[in-house]
């Protein structure tokens, strides 16, 4: 039975891709102008994803915390994930670790992963929006860094 949903939930894959990219090419689009608060995702060229999500990173002198957009953003209806990654070596799984110094090494500062860490996050291109969803996310991100 599994099986049998899974073969024609394949057969639907393509609508899924193409519903992805332009979901998240109108995000890209409608957020372009905001590149003085926001890093934009671009694709690695000679490549063509099927996108998970938008990434969001604020900038340095953006006018709020990833924290309080997300709060923002989550109050709105807008749903968010946080990426795991950045710093690896602040998560839990190292506190042990940590408090010994011993069983990881470190070479340079790590700020990139820091920043990461701290101001990065993701919003949705599930398939299943409407393009009012999607608009009505890049009035509400822009609405609040531009205020």
């Amino acid at each position: 039975m599994q099986a049998a949903i899974g073969c024609a939930q394949l057969e639907k894959l393509p609508g899924f891709i193409e519903a992805r990219k332009r979901n998240w090419r109108t995000l890209r689009d409608g957020l372009a102008d905001l590149s003085d608060s926001l890093v934009l995702p671009e694709a690695t060229p000679n490549s063509d994803p099927s996108w998970f999500g938008f990434l969001l990173t604020l900038k340095e002198g953006a006018r709020c915390t990833r924290e309080e957009i997300v709060k923002h953003l989550e109050e709105k209806g807008i749903q968010t994930r946080t990426l795991f990654a950045g710093n690896l070596i602040k998560h839990p799984c190292f506190d042990e670790m940590r408090a010994s110094g011993e069983g990881y090494r470190v070479v340079g500062e790590l700020k990139n992963t820091d920043r990461i860490m701290e101001k990065t996050f993701w919003i949705g291109v599930y398939p299943g929006m409407a393009p009012g969803m999607i608009e009505q996310m890049i009035d509400t991100i822009r609405g609040y860094l531009q205020r």
